[in-house]
């Protein structure tokens, strides 16, 4: 009985945990960029009071055992890397990836960091900067006189100067995409960093041979969270988090029972 007391925490534990990814899900559901994440669970170690194959008399093994496993554990959070739905802003520095791909930012620390995000402004020098004041990289900077601006799909950054009939170019966006992007490194604000689990980065332009996705100008990758979806994994979290407090309770009872059966 004490060990189902134990298993049946331990399911309740990582309910919990599925729980509060669920939530943070459902938070950033309006988050631009945002790419959901899933708990994947794995079991615990079994007792074994019978090991598989092992010798039932000098002729023949057991074929099945008799293994009792000790409960659950979340084993990791797995990010979801599916497109998001794409909203046209009128905006001419929102940009959004259309498939594989990660803007390149500088940070303060000075770091490299990745985002899908592409809410793109201004700073006062005419550097196209995040929405917290992080430079896109390679830095491009806009003129203070331009009155167009134009962002290919391949990422060639062009504007146009009164004076000027024809456009000129100013930059070119780069993009970056990981051999594992499931590795990368949350740290908040829209920004990923890069582990020994993600690998390099493998930077490019946009469309070209190393498989990154296009760029769309005046559009934004929104959250690639589905609500109702959500709302499902929430109930089905719920009423597995019931099902392991009621196994603690029958547990219980039954140790009850016990202690009576010795007064």
């Amino acid at each position: 009985m004490i060990r189902a007391l134990y298993t049946a925490a331990s399911g309740m534990n990582a309910q919990q945990l599925n729980l509060d990814t669920i939530a943070n899900n459902l938070a950033n559901s309006s988050t631009n960029g945002f790419q959901q994440r899933r708990v994947q669970f794995t079991d615990l170690l079994y007792q074994n009071d019978i090991v598989p194959g092992s010798a039932a008399t000098q002729q023949t093994t057991v074929a099945a055992g008799l293994q009792i496993g000790l409960g659950v554990r979340p084993g990791s959070t797995e990010i979801i890397q599916t497109q998001g739905d794409l909203a046209t802003t009128g905006n001419p520095l929102d940009v959004a990836i259309m498939g594989a791909g990660f803007f390149q930012i500088l940070l303060p620390s000075g770091q490299t960091g990745y985002t899908r995000d592409g809410s793109f402004h201004m700073d006062a020098q005419g550097n196209v900067v995040t929405a917290n004041g992080n430079a896109l990289q390679p830095a491009i900077a806009i003129p203070a006189d331009a009155t167009n601006i134009s962002i290919g799909s391949d990422g060639t950054v062009s504007v146009t100067v009164p004076g000027q009939t024809q456009a000129s170019k100013v930059g070119t966006i780069q993009t970056a995409m990981f051999a594992n992007s499931g590795g990368l490194n949350s740290v908040g604000n829209n920004v990923y960093l890069p582990t020994t689990a993600s690998g390099e980065a493998i930077v490019g332009s946009p469309g070209g041979t190393e498989g990154l996705g296009t760029l769309q100008q005046s559009t934004l990758e929104q959250s690639n969270v589905s609500v109702v979806d959500q709302f499902v994994e929430m109930i089905v979290a719920q009423r597995s988090y019931e099902s392991n407090s009621r196994v603690i309770k029958a547990a219980d009872e039954m140790l009850q029972q016990l202690n009576q059966l010795s007064q």
